[in-house]
């Protein structure tokens, strides 16, 4: 019986629909369930979102889907596990991706593994489909992006296509639902058996090469003969892939399939010893053959599953199309990543992002700080006193913790709001990865990966979604150098002190009409040095603790694609706009208790705030700053944005200013900036304390919600530690030597 893939129907179609239950959660069992692979920016997530109902991020850039995704449906009554594999270009298991992915595909038994190909690049990803095939025959090609196909005059006979690989083949375009139904009575027929099925095998492969497999398979199964792919396990033995050799030796190979299924089977001693006795023979044999190999053998053999993709590519196409008159991404790609014009255009969309950050967050941050510290906190601080709430009390809750995170919620909230749904969109249209492809030499050069570049551009929004955004770096090394530097992007929660500090101190340098241009610039120069310290860093480790060459990888270039807005609202202000922001609050919370309690609790006539001012104000002195500053800094540690909040109130209370402020460790907010600039004036401050604040603004150590998502992302005191007290360190160095510089010259 011959394989095609499922005729459209339109009633069928709209029954299949209907009958979908997408449940999304993961229930404790289910009748069958499916494995998803196929490269990256395959539309892979898309299709995912589209049977489960979840709300997977889909950015338009590979190295998105980083860890096993799972959900589930219910589909004529079946309940369905859907598990989400990380993207792969093969199953070599030369990344962390891979080896996720060719595990689970090898060890797990998937009733049904569905593989998401592009049909704009179908030579390309039949690569990973024929090496799927070589491990389990139940499978079906969703063909995706049809409609980019169609627009780009691309055919492809997907009638033929299911022949030649001998599986059903499902033309789909996920993002708008067409073929979602036909692809899921695809794989309903496949897990029922209802469907035969005749894989694709590589034959004719090296002569050499058949004969070592020839040899070593029939000693594979007699030694585990539960195991469904001795074929493909005998190829990995004789390219001496260590997974699994390793499997092999401990037994793992013969258990791990139930295992990876969600099947608790229980391994009894005895079995183990039989696994212990068994491995021996099989990796003996392996290695004999081994030797009898070419050294080429490797390389014949990838070349020969890269012919078979082409010529069966080849044959699929449909010719006689009239192709597109231009090639929209090819001219775009000539401009965004030229020479001469790649680095500009990025610094000025970059800038554009950010000043429209900075100028739409104005008006919202004004309006919560108004409801939540105006509003809100009088009516508290009246509820409090009329059931006679005593005053230390009273203030510990609402002038301290309330207070401090109604700040971190008015300063912080909107700029991520504006800056997330953003930053998404240029990861829908497809640009990221330009930005990683015109500073990969760059990063390369610092000993990192290119792909630093796109956890530094999320690091400009927020350090803690920077250093989340490092799982698409495969190298464990370079991804612990991608999380250590991160802190050097400039994160929205410094920018308003970068921009009030600059308007005070060195707009004022210049002549009124040349002031604004002298404080935006200013603020540039210095996200221009926090990426020229992450370079430095970088370069440090990689060459001290972290010791290594940049490893090299492919990075795809997809092609641009309009974004969808709605989703991408959705996706950027649930999964991180509002994730962030509680964890920052979250930390708020106890700084709010700190910044009261410190300026209240008074011993030998002065607060512990002032105490410790003065107690820092030498140090902070020499190095360009002040006591104030570094208080500020150490309580304002879970959120960047109370620092001029905080600096302000404790300039107020260790100067000892009267009419300003309502009260000890009370925040409070100035109405112009030149009350401001007055202020910190009194206080003591010069244009080299400004300047310095500004650099130490950019190295000082991460904020508390970064720290804690460092240790959770590296599970390593060691690491997080390094990664709190590196940019501290430079921070105290740089602002040190440019105090001296500046006093040398003034």
């Amino acid at each position: 019986m011959a394989i095609t893939s499922p005729a459209p129907c339109r009633g069928c179609a709209a029954n299949r629909a209907e009958s979908l239950v997408q449940l999304g959660v993961q229930p404790d069992k289910w009748d069958y369930f499916v494995a998803l692979a196929g490269n990256p920016n395959t539309g892979k997530s898309t299709v995912f979102n589209a049977l489960t109902g979840l709300r997977q991020h889909t950015g338009n850039w590979p190295g998105k889907t980083v860890a096993r995704a799972e959900g589930t449906f219910s589909n004529e009554g079946k309940r369905v596990k859907l598990v989400d594999l990380p993207g792969t270009y093969s199953l070599q298991a030369g990344s962390t991706d891979e080896e996720v992915a060719r595990d689970f595909l090898l060890f797990g038994r998937p009733d049904v593994t569905v593989i998401v190909v592009d049909a704009t690049r179908l030579e390309r990803n039949l690569n990973l489909v024929l090496q799927v095939l070589e491990i389990t025959d139940r499978v079906v090609v969703c063909l995706n992006l049809m409609d980019e196909a169609r627009r780009r005059g691309i055919g492809v006979d997907a009638n033929r296509l299911a022949q030649e690989l001998g599986v059903p083949v499902v033309p789909t375009a996920a993002r708008s639902r067409e073929g979602i139904p036909a692809l899921l009575e695809a794989i309903d027929r496949v897990a029922m058996g209802a469907v035969e099925l005749r894989p694709f095998r590589l034959a004719d492969l090296p002569a050499e090469v058949e004969v070592a497999v020839a040899e070593l398979e029939p000693v594979i199964r007699e030694s585990f003969p539960e195991l469904p792919n001795a074929r493909w396990v005998a190829l990995r033995l004789l390219n001496a892939d260590e997974r699994i050799i390793s499997a092999v030796r401990t037994g793992e190979i013969g258990v791990l399939s139930n295992e990876a299924a969600g099947r608790e089977v229980p391994v009894a001693e005895s079995a183990v010893a039989t696994f212990e006795g068994n491995h021996r023979e099989v990796l003996d044999a392996a290695a004999s053959l081994r030797w009898r190999l070419s050294p080429t053998f490797h390389d014949a053999l990838t070349k020969h599953i890269y012919d078979e993709a082409q010529a069966i590519a080849g044959r699929s196409m449909i010719t006689g199309l009239r192709r597109a008159k231009f090639d929209f991404d090819r001219k775009l790609d000539a401009v965004l990543t030229s020479r001469i014009l790649g680095f500009p255009l990025m610094l000025a969309i970059l800038a554009v992002v950010f000043w429209i950050t900075i100028s739409g967050a104005n008006v919202p941050s004004s309006m919560l700080a108004t409801v939540l510290i105006d509003n809100l906190h009088p009516v508290l601080k009246g509820a409090a006193s009329s059931i006679g709430m005593p005053w230390w009390l009273s203030g510990f809750l609402f002038d301290g913790m309330y207070l401090a995170t109604a700040w971190v919620v008015s300063v912080m909230l909107p700029p991520m709001a504006i800056f997330f749904p953003l930053f998404t969109l240029l990861e829908d249209f497809g640009y990221l990865p330009r930005v990683a492809f015109n500073l990969d030499k760059l990063f390369q050069k610092a000993g990192a990966h290119g792909k630093q570049a796109l956890t530094m551009c999320m690091g400009f929004g927020c350090n803690a979604a920077g250093v989340v955004a490092t799982r698409v770096i495969d190298s464990p090394r370079e991804r612990l150098v991608a999380i250590i530097t991160n802190n050097f992007s400039l994160c929205n929660g410094r920018w308003p002190t970068q921009i009030l500090i600059a308007s005070i101190f060195l707009g004022t340098l210049a002549p009124a009409h040349l002031a604004g241009l002298l404080s935006a610039a200013a603020v540039v120069a210095i996200a221009v040095l926090g990426i020229a310290a992450m370079f430095f860093a970088s370069w440090l480790l990689s060459r001290t603790v972290l010791r290594g060459e940049a490893t090299t990888f492919s990075l795809e270039l997809p092609p641009y694609r309009p974004p969808r807005i709605l989703q991408t609202l959705y996706t950027s202000i649930i999964d991180r706009t509002i994730i962030v922001l509680w964890r920052a609050v979250l930390f708020a919370l106890p700084a709010g208790a700190v910044i009261w309690l410190v300026s209240n609790i008074s011993f030998d006539g002065a607060s512990l705030a002032q105490h410790f001012v003065s107690w820092t104000n030498p140090f902070g002195i020499l190095i360009g700053l002040n006591g104030v500053i570094l208080l500020a800094y150490i309580v304002a540690i879970p959120a960047n944005e109370i620092v001029i909040p905080t600096i302000l109130m404790l300039t107020v209370a260790t100067v000892g200013l009267s009419g300003v402020g309502s009260g000890a460790g009370v925040m409070f907010e100035l109405d112009s900036m030149a009350e401001v600039g007055d202020l910190l004036r009194a206080g003591g401050w010069t244009v080299l304390t400004g300047l310095n604040l500004m650099l130490f603004s950019l190295l000082h150590n991460p904020c508390s919600t970064t720290i804690y998502t460092i240790y959770k992302e590296t599970g390593s005191a060691k690491w997080t530690t390094v990664a709190t007290v590196l940019p501290l360190v430079m921070g105290f160095v740089v602002t040190f030597l440019v105090a001296q510089v500046w006093r040398l010259l003034a």
